[in-house]
């Protein structure tokens, strides 16, 4: 009977069916090479897009450095973040669990003992004895066992509609652990090339600040022989000290980049053990792959999340009418009473009652129906959140290439760029030392050198993390790793097995999840 009360078809309320893959949707307007130029610098190397190649697990190792990868690992098991995703992935599975157990009847026990005195004159007692002696006093034990039974049947699916909303909230938690563990990796990965760019550009800033001290020390004993004169050597410590005033600001950065990675390895400030990687050393991946556009809504955690919440707002309409439609209650209690222990289990002090109740709301001034249409309200609601973040997706992974494809015009100009500074330079102190130019001309020619070096750092660095976002905006293959542990599990009751509707629903899931 439980089963035949619980069919899928009798559950009122829309059945979910997953938004379509987005027709015609791309990632460039136009023609796109999947070949990005070359640099003859470290990070210059050209790279290929694959498309429809797989975004493999562990990322972050393309990059084939050690450190990148124990930062990671590092983040991944000591980071707050995590623990609290798989805690909230827990909870709504267990409220799950919790919900799956109203398809089956309830029962309580109550075992009692009452010493109990009453008089006669409840029962007239008084009236038909004399005045004088008054109401008999009874005194007596009583020994009560009981056994309430209730059932309520899920005649309209508000059941099953609620147990089907409580795993698309779990699957919300799940893809929200997926999204967490994809920003930290990536998180981590951008703040150590970040960490490493600061530590070039301080490095390329003190190196060159060492060669204008060197200068002007030549300037200076050339000066005290006459041979150049007092603004040359004006001119010449302006240039030390504006280089010198660059240091601090990426000292800074470098300190607050370093704060913030040890924020996500899960650590303190003071527990900096000074780990960095050296962007001179770091491998530039040569193919990427490239998610097929139709692939990527069933790759991003965050589309996936939306698609989720789309899921749970369906499975709240059915709800809201199934509150509208009468509620058929079942309804047994059955036990003994009797004066002493012993005598509980005769027949004859057995009881019980049978009840059945049919109860549906009379007038509530259309409480009942507004509550469903704000329901179809949050129903809207979830799709256009849901297209929004589609074409979020979309956004973020034409940025990516786009960046990667001009990072690598960008590196490739600053290396000409630093390379004709660099001779620019040294043709402007043989003219200066030859006397056919002024001292003006070598300060240029310096301060130049020092922007295109710093620019060629940023844009090495660059180069890396726009890989790393491209990674991210695909998805960063969580479906190629297994990312839960024991600490999102459910207590193993595991109640849905044993409910075909319960398991029909995790089924449909877990179909749906094997499709991603």
């Amino acid at each position: 009977m439980l089963g035949a009360l619980s069919l899928p078809g009798c559950a009122v309320g829309p059945d979910f069916l997953g938004p379509p893959t987005p027709e015609g949707a791309g990632y460039t307007s136009g023609k796109f090479s999947p070949v990005t130029q070359s640099a003859a610098a470290a990070a210059g190397a050209s790279q290929r897009l694959v498309s429809g190649r797989d975004v493999p697990g562990d990322w972050w190792r393309l990059f084939r450095s050690k450190q990148i990868s124990a930062l990671v690992t590092e983040a991944l098991e000591n980071h707050p973040n995590i623990a609290a995703a798989e805690a909230a992935l827990r909870q709504a599975r267990e409220t799950t669990e919790a919900d799956v157990a109203s398809f089956f009847p309830q029962s309580t026990l109550t075992q009692s003992v009452a010493r109990q005195q009453i008089t006669t004159a409840q029962f007239g007692g008084f009236a038909q004895s004399s005045a004088a002696s008054g109401p008999t006093a009874l005194l007596y034990t009583l020994h009560n066992s009981n056994v309430a039974v209730s059932f309520t049947p899920d005649v309209f699916g508000k059941t099953t509609r609620t147990v089907e909303s409580d795993f698309a909230g779990a699957e919300y938690q799940r893809f929200q652990l997926e999204a967490t563990y994809l920003a930290l990796t990536a998180n981590v990965v951008t703040a150590a090339i970040t960490d490493s760019s600061y530590a070039s550009q301080i490095k390329v800033t003190r190196d060159l600040i060492a060669a204008y001290q060197k200068q002007l020390d030549i300037l200076e004993k050339r000066f005290e022989l006459g041979a150049v004169s007092a603004a040359d050597v004006v001119s010449e410590k302006a240039l030390v000290a504006q280089a010198q005033a660059t240091l601090p600001p990426l000292e800074k950065a470098r300190a607050q980049t370093r704060n913030q990675l040890m924020a996500y390895l899960g650590r303190f400030p003071n527990d900096d053990k000074g780990e960095a990687i050296d962007i001179e050393h770091l491998h530039l991946p040569r193919d990427l792959p490239l998610s097929l556009p139709s692939n990527l809504v069933r790759q991003r955690p965050d589309v996936l999340s939306a698609e989720t919440q789309l899921h749970q707002a369906s499975a709240n309409v059915g709800v809201a009418t199934a509150n509208m439609l009468p509620q058929l209650t079942l309804t047994g209690n059955g036990g003994s009473q009797a004066g002493n222990f012993s005598q509980l289990f005769w027949p004859q002090t057995s009881v019980y009652n049978l009840a059945t109740q049919l109860a549906g709301q009379a007038f509530d001034a259309g409480r009942l129906f507004h509550q469903r249409e704000a329901k179809l309200a949050a129903l809207e609601q979830a799709e256009a959140q849901y297209r929004a973040t589609v074409i979020s997706a979309f956004q973020n992974v034409a940025n990516a290439l786009q960046a990667i494809k001009h990072d690598a015009e960008t590196l490739r100009s600053q290396v000409a760029a630093e390379k004709a500074a660099a001779e620019s330079l040294d043709i402007s102190e043989a003219q200066y030392a030859a006397g056919s130019t002024t001292y003006t001309t070598v300060l240029n020619a310096e301060q130049t050198l020092l922007s295109a070096r710093l620019n060629r750092v940023q844009a090495q660095a660059a180069r890396f993390s726009d890989t790393a976002a491209l990674m991210q905006a695909l998805g960063g293959g969580w479906w190629n790793r297994l990312d839960e542990t024991p600490a999102s599990l459910p207590k193993p009751t595991d109640l849905i097995s044993t409910m075909p509707i319960a398991a029909a629903i995790r089924a449909e899931h877990e179909e749906r999840t094997n499709a991603r």
